[in-house]
């Protein structure tokens, strides 16, 4: 008994084009219709199993409406001998009201409720002066993004500039001034403490002279030493986000 013609619509009807070159992947649709009023099952088939992936192979259509096939031809060299061993097969059957596995279904199916249709690969090569076109064009796109790169650095630079890093700077020599002006005061301090050691040296021992300097002493050595660390801490700071606005 001679097998049911296709019902399913195919777009294209006779053959899958991909155009190369092919050392990516190569992705043209196959759009299959089901204009009955009954669901149908598909499966999409291939002599080349290895060489494309295909997403959705198989499933079920519903009565009146269309689904989108992806072939994906893998990357690969090009064998014009090879290109007549690449074909498609789609097929197609009324889906059973209570289907509830669909692999059964395809194993229990008789040959006389399965219908078909077969396609052909088509490989297409860009000609050399659409190589050479494709060619002046990355160049020229190339040059354009190079462009617009340099100018965008320009205007932040130059926004940077007029902004906030004039403020950054103003404060980091504020800081640096007031870092340098601490470190003179520290100094003195120094200076009077050797002093004032040097000084009880030459006075005869008394207890008074070894009592523990006073609590307002230490305030004041530590008060500018603590200071100045903080201010150091943060002019570091400052400088390393200024560094990096920079670059």
């Amino acid at each position: 008994m001679a097998r049911p013609e296709q019902v399913l619509l195919l777009e294209p009807q006779h053959e899958l084009k991909f155009r190369g070159p092919f050392t990516d992947v190569v992705t043209t649709t196959l759009k299959l219709t089901n204009p009955t009023d009954k669901n149908l099952c598909f499966k999409v088939k291939t002599t080349a199993p290895r060489r494309y992936c295909v997403r959705p192979n198989s499933g079920v259509i519903d009565a009146g409406t269309s689904i989108n096939v992806s072939v994906m031809l893998q990357p690969f060299d090009y064998d014009p001998n090879e290109k007549s061993k690449h074909k498609f097969m789609v097929q197609s059957m009324i889906a059973p009201t209570d289907m509830t596995d669909m692999e059964g279904v395809w194993k229990e199916a008789k040959p006389e409720e399965l219908m078909d249709s077969k396609l052909r690969c088509v490989f297409e090569l860009p000609s050399e002066n659409e190589k050479a076109h494709d060619i002046d064009t990355n160049k020229v796109l190339s040059a354009s993004l190079k462009s617009e790169s340099s100018a965008l650095s320009k205007s932040v630079s130059s926004s940077l500039d007029d902004g906030e890093v004039k403020k950054i700077m103003e404060e980091c020599k504020r800081l640096q001034m007031e870092v340098q002006r601490l470190r003179e005061e520290n100094k003195q301090f120094k200076e009077d403490d050797g002093l004032r050691m040097r000084k009880g040296m030459s006075v005869s021992a008394s207890p008074s002279s070894f009592s523990p300097p006073s609590s307002g002493s230490v305030l004041k050595e530590e008060g500018p030493n603590t200071r100045a660390l903080a201010l150091c801490i943060m002019f570091f700071v400052i400088g390393v986000i200024v560094g990096k606005l920079l670059l």
